[in-house]
């Protein structure tokens, strides 16, 4: 009989293949689609003078209307299909009543816990850390100075080597040693959490920070606000900005992030994913969690993490959402986290993130919990040959024309794309506006992304095994300063 961790891996290779097999159809039947009929002939572009001086070729032509029409239509339907299903999914959790499929959904919590009074919430913080040494003091020093102060601050110290354990006692909390851990950051959280968790009820909180993010003045106040109005809400995540620093590829970092908070904030905190940098969890939902491992979702009963996930954050998630859990993300709760400081670093930081997505695609499967995340993955493949072929466009046209030709239409619908770059990191202040407004640096960074999601299809179905990546930060490390609650500027 095959182990867990064996028809995991099987799984996980298998969902590269699915992947890697509808978006290739896609992209076979577009290129169908565009050869069907015979290339008409153009008219020869016309000639120009600017201000009687400046002489150009520009070409009128555009796309027919109905072509138009169908990809405005194709590009509606799929969005709103995509938003319509999450919405009733949403909702069918919040009203499910399933004591056995769903014992996290709101309805259930709330007819367990009324008329109970089960004492204020209080927070205990679980720092993972592995070598930290030059991060760890503005981590403590972040959380130490928060107006709602955690009730107990644990350092989780996971075969470090350096003055992690130091710095820790420095700060007066307290530090918890792994024993024979070989499961990183997930496995170091199962040995902590398998000690705590039996003490905690039901309005104590568990927050897991990571060694090498500051939380913002404000985030412990306003997620022990959420707990305390709302019995049936499971957990909170944090939304996450780049660190200064690390030059222009520093800034296209955080320009990436900016625009996910900013989704998050149209979303009204509906939740991609329960960020591993910061998030708070009921004790209650961990303890369904370990409970239901190796049942109705995937791991080894009585883990809290699974430790197979390279992103033990993005299983969670599904986790919680696949038993039912309410589960937001605040405008209020931002932290700031690292960047990476190097292409090579980002590229391993990334492989890891995409390999993990689509690892816990496979694990669980198509669910109505997942079926967002199977979307997601899909819109990223069809973008990556979006793009491709948009820059083999523009290569093959500079080399068809003997003098460069301008295309109204086409660039008129760049500078519609170019104008929502820029509204949307606005909140990063004018370097991540002027960045934004360069295009071309942004589109060579999503290239490089595009690369990354292209490996990680190659290495899941290859079965090649997944590597954590950890920057070393040296043994000191200047002070990131702590935002509010916007970016700044």
């Amino acid at each position: 009989m095959r182990s867990y961790r064996q028809r995991t891996r099987l799984f996980n290779r298998a969902v590269g293949l699915v992947v890697g097999a509808v978006v290739a159809a896609a992209a076979l039947l577009l290129w169908t689609a565009v050869s069907s009929s015979a290339p008409v002939q153009g008219d020869a572009p016309s000639e120009g003078l600017i201000f009687g001086i400046w002489r150009l070729f520009y070409d009128l032509d555009a796309p027919a209307p109905r072509v138009l029409l169908a990809a405005v239509a194709l590009a509606f339907l799929f969005a709103a299909g995509v938003a319509i299903i999450e919405i009733r999914v949403s909702n069918k959790s919040r009203r499910s009543f399933d004591l056995h499929g769903s014992p996290l959904a709101p309805k259930v919590i709330m007819a367990a816990t009324r008329g109970a009074y089960d004492g204020p919430v209080t927070v205990t913080v679980l720092i993972p850390a592995h070598n930290e040494e030059a991060s760890l003091q503005i981590t403590l020093t972040s959380i130490l100075a928060q107006s709602h102060r955690p009730a107990r601050v644990i350092v989780v110290a996971d075969n470090c080597t350096d003055g992690t354990v130091a710095v820790a006692r420095q700060h007066g909390v307290e530090v918890v040693t792994t024993i024979n851990n070989t499961a990183k950051k997930a496995g170091a959280l199962n040995q902590v959490l398998a000690r705590i968790l039996p003490d905690q009820g039901p309005n104590n909180i568990i927050m897991v920070l990571d060694a090498d993010t500051a939380v913002d003045d404000g985030f412990l106040a306003a997620a022990v606000s959420r707990f305390e109005n709302d019995r049936g809400l499971m957990a909170v995540g944090g939304l996450f900005y780049g660190e200064p620093g690390s030059g222009l590829l520093g800034q296209l970092q955080r320009n990436e992030y900016v625009r996910y908070s900013t989704q998050i904030g149209r979303r009204r905190g509906r939740v991609f994913v329960l960020t591993g940098t910061a998030s708070l969890f009921r004790s209650t939902a961990l303890r369904t969690v370990a409970a239901n491992r190796g049942v109705t979702i995937p791991g080894i009963t009585g883990d809290v993490y699974d430790t197979a996930a390279l992103t033990e954050d993005n299983e969670l998630t599904l986790a919680l959402k696949s038993l039912g859990a309410l589960i937001i993300s605040p405008a209020q709760c931002t932290v700031v986290t690292e960047v990476m400081p190097t292409a090579r670093a980002l590229w391993v930081q990334r492989l890891r993130w995409q390999r993990g997505a689509l690892e816990n695609l496979g694990a669980y499967g198509i669910t109505p919990s997942t079926f967002r995340y199977w979307a997601q993955q899909l819109g990223i493949g069809y973008s990556v040959i979006a793009l491709s072929a948009f820059v083999l466009l523009i290569v093959i046209t500079v080399l068809a024309v003997d003098a460069w030709v301008w295309f109204p239409f086409w660039l008129g619908l760049g500078i519609v794309f170019t104008l929502e770059r820029v509204v949307s990191v606005w909140a990063g202040g004018w370097r991540a506006r002027l960045l934004a407004a360069a295009l071309v640096p942004e589109l060579i960074f999503d290239m490089f992304l595009d690369l990354v999601y292209v490996q990680g299809i190659i290495d899941i179905t290859r079965g090649r095994t997944g590597t954590w990546g950890h920057v070393n930060h040296g043994s000191t490390r200047a002070p990131t300063p702590i935002l509010g609650s916007g970016v700044g500027s």
